[in-house]
């Protein structure tokens, strides 16, 4: 079986490492100061055991002082130096004389002779519950002297330290990490007050944002990251309210249509011919209806990436010419006149959907441009990208319309319902269709020309990868 452990909380976190690091720092600094001390007290040692070796030297050397006065005047010796003894070692290292009081022939085997007393030549040892250091110098003519003190006033005092020290830090470790608590308590308040202020933000208040200036400087970019992402939420949901109220619209008017005509019909007997043209319109309603549940299903699909695109060569001159020919009847209807320039250029693209972009410019272009007037199709090349602009004269659309063109369901003039102009949706399709593709889409009006222009990779190379 696992277990999924929840991941420790910010304060804990923070809080884990000051402890960490302060035990670490208060152990080094505990280990430092006691080994400090503890060398300190050797150093002494080593200083006042080389001085009481020196003196028994010495007083041996004294010729002035006869072998029965050696022991006394040794004693006076150690007079200034409490709880220290000695043990002269003759040349066959026989022991000669010794201070009362402590034997210190265990140390005979526990070191040699140096001829100077360093803190690093001090050797411990126990003996009848006693504790002793000590060290062994060589002097002239082959006499050796073993001097050593009692350690249990250094014992008493470390031991004591220890205790002092240990309680101390203790001490010092806890107001610490009783601080350190309060002020990662106190550190994480504003992140407190940003979650009380996002609990604010719902559907209903989305236009509500986070102020960045009211928070500590490391979280600027978490609040700036938050508010674009309201941003971007906002956008989406006001176009999620808007395309199901187009969709609403939309579907109304066929379904209105459908239901007062099949009403009004069965109103009273009629003929068959007067059925047949019910049939006839009802059918053209259905058409319609489907189309732009089609179109709209289209659309969902690019959105989510469940379109693949089936690239290859496609001759643009005979696919325009193609698409001219179908459009002829429209055009002549519309006394609009159809046209093409530019060289024979071939594009890498999924030719049923480029036959639908361009297809959809043209039905729009020919529905809106003025009698009499031509609409052009024009196809240049610009390094690996090609081109394709789709014009015609009428109208001018105000140029805050023109970002919009490109939207689901968008009107220009919102009060015009359509009815033989389509659903809405061909100028959105061109746009997927196009962006699936690698390129871009754009629009111009002046002075009563409108002019769509695909920017278009001429290979598959720029083509943004398939899911």
């Amino acid at each position: 079986m696992s277990f999924n452990r929840a991941p420790l909380s910010l304060a804990n976190r923070v809080m884990l490492f000051v402890a960490v690091a302060v035990l670490l720092c208060a152990l080094l600094l505990a280990s430092m100061l006691q080994n400090s001390i503890e060398q300190h007290f050797s150093e002494q040692d080593a200083g006042e055991l080389q001085a009481v070796a020196h003196s028994v030297l010495h007083a041996l050397e004294d010729d002035q002082l006869s072998p029965q006065n050696y022991q006394a005047h040794l004693h006076q010796v150690l007079t200034g130096h409490h709880q220290s003894y000695y043990l002269v070692l003759d040349s066959s290292a026989q022991p000669a004389l010794s201070a009362d009081g402590a034997d210190l022939t265990p140390l005979l085997k526990l070191t040699e002779p140096v001829q100077q007393i360093r803190p690093t030549d001090l050797v411990s040892w126990q003996q009848d519950n006693r504790h002793f250091r000590g060290a062994i110098l060589q002097g002239n003519k082959g006499v050796k002297v073993a001097v050593a003190m009692e350690m249990e006033f250094h014992l008493h005092y470390l031991h004591l330290l220890r205790w002092t020290l240990w309680l101390t830090i203790t001490a010092a470790v806890a107001v610490i990490l009783l601080a350190a608590w309060f002020g990662v308590r106190q550190g994480l308040q504003p992140l407190a007050k940003l979650s009380s202020d996002i609990r604010h933000i719902s559907a209903e208040h989305l236009h509500l944002r986070l102020e960045p200036s009211a928070v500590p400087r490391e979280l600027r970019e978490l609040v700036e990251s938050f508010n674009e992402m309201i941003n971007n939420l906002q956008q989406g949901f006001t176009r999620l309210s808007e395309f199901s109220a187009d969709i609403a619209h939309e579907l109304r008017t066929p379904l209105s249509n459908l239901i007062t005509q099949t009403q009004v019909t069965l109103g009273k007997e009629r003929s068959l011919e007067e059925y047949r043209e019910l049939l006839y319109s009802n059918l053209e309603e259905q058409e319609r209806l489907a189309k732009m549940v089609s179109d709209m299903l289209w659309l969902a699909k690019t959105d989510h990436g469940l379109l693949k695109l089936h690239p290859q060569q496609v001759a643009l001159q005979p696919l325009i010419n193609q698409l001219f020919e179908f459009f002829e009847l429209l055009a002549d209807e519309k006394q609009v006149r159809l046209s093409y320039s530019g060289p024979e250029l071939q594009l890498s693209a999924d030719k049923v959907m480029l036959q639908r972009a361009l297809s959809n410019l043209l039905s729009n272009a020919i529905r809106h441009a003025d009698a009499g007037s031509t609409v052009g199709v024009t196809v240049s090349q610009q390094a690996a990208y090609c081109c394709i602009q789709v014009s015609n004269c009428g109208t001018t659309i105000p140029a805050q319309h023109l970002p919009s063109l490109f939207d689901r369901f968008y009107r220009v003039d919102p009060s015009r319902q359509r009815h033989s102009e389509g659903a809405g949706l061909g100028l959105a399709m061109v746009k997927s269709i196009v962006e699936l593709h690698g390129g871009q889409v754009a629009v111009s009006s002046e002075q009563g020309l409108t002019c769509f222009s695909l920017t278009w990779p001429v290979s598959g190379q720029n083509q943004p990868p398939q899911p």
